[in-house]
């Protein structure tokens, strides 16, 4: 099936506008990390507990937190999950073998204890301990970090060293927008967004490979044409494929977003912006990267002759 019938579309000549797009969405997503010191992270990383409640009557989420704070409870995070009368509540640091053995227990109490005129019940509840929230936040890291050294090495087996890095600025594009997205929006950063970045990871790195892979077999086919044209060629060739692709990756992920509930939305609203980021990034970085080191190492060449 094909969207476009011979596309005409100039990708590397909107590269500088694209790339001048992407620099601000990056700096403004770093900007919105740095005021919020990171990305918000989940007790998976942190150690704490997390209890949902149901309430009835419902109170604003401001009285629940009073509540709690005022009974010693620092740090505590409550929104609402799912309905107006049900509510997460997060306490950081509570490790599971200490004198705090039973704390999340206590909290429900002194929540009931606070709201005499409601009916608070118990829905779910978890623990981490700090100790293992280090260790899973060590092997979240690890796991990014070598999964972004093997494709380098791979698309360098499999190319040229320089596909590699145009491939790798294309994923670290994609999974700092995506952290700026949940910064801004302020959402958590738990075991399941990290799938869902791993993820964003695998889908982009594939729609790259597939514009390169025709890159490759253009270069040998149009020899007489020049660099931009073959790159600008190429993209079009493709376009339909990544947009078909995007477009039914995109029904999955927003039917998850919209109707799979509170429990993934987070990581569902990470597939919606990843997928939309990651064909973005396919299109107007990964391969116009490929024309700014070819032109650039062209003009050092050109340069250390006329020194000669």
């Amino acid at each position: 099936m094909e969207f476009f019938r011979d596309p005409k579309l100039n990708v590397v000549g909107a590269m500088k506008g694209a790339f001048t797009l992407s620099m601000v969405l990056i700096i403004i997503s770093i900007v919105s990390l740095v005021i919020h010191g990171g990305p918000r992270l989940g007790i998976d990383f942190t150690g704490g507990s997390v209890l949902q409640v149901k309430v009835n009557p419902a109170p604003e989420v401001g009285v629940i937190r009073s509540a709690l704070e005022g009974k010693g409870y620092e740090g505590v995070q409550v929104t609402e999950f799912g309905s107006a009368d049900e509510f997460l509540i997060t306490v950081p640091g509570i490790e599971v073998g200490d004198k705090n053995l039973d704390e999340s227990q206590t909290l429900l109490k002194d929540l009931r204890a606070s709201l005499a005129d409601a009916d608070v019940e118990l829905r779910r509840e978890e623990s981490v301990g700090p100790k293992i929230g280090n260790e899973l936040r060590t092997a979240a890291i690890n796991s990014i970090v070598a999964a972004l050294a093997l494709i380098v090495l791979y698309l360098t087996v499999r190319f040229v060293f320089r596909y590699g890095i145009a491939a790798i600025i294309a994923l670290i594009h994609d999974v700092t927008l995506t952290l700026g997205a949940f910064s801004l929006l302020n959402l958590e950063v738990n075991l399941q967004t990290i799938a869902a970045f791993l993820t964003i990871i695998g889908y982009s790195l594939n729609d790259t490979i597939v514009v390169f892979d025709r890159i490759r077999e253009n270069m040998k086919l149009r020899r007489k044409e020049g660099y931009r044209d073959v790159i600008n060629h190429s993209i079009n060739e493709t376009l339909s494929r990544t947009i078909l692709t995007s477009a039914t990756t995109m029904v999955v992920a927003l039917m998850l977003f919209l109707f799979g509930g509170p429990v993934i939305h987070d990581f569902a609203f990470a597939l919606v912006f990843g997928v939309t980021v990651g064909t973005y990034s396919s299109i107007f970085i990964a391969s116009p990267v490929l024309v700014f080191w070819y032109e650039h190492h062209l003009k050092d060449k050109k340069r250390s002759a006329v020194n000669m």
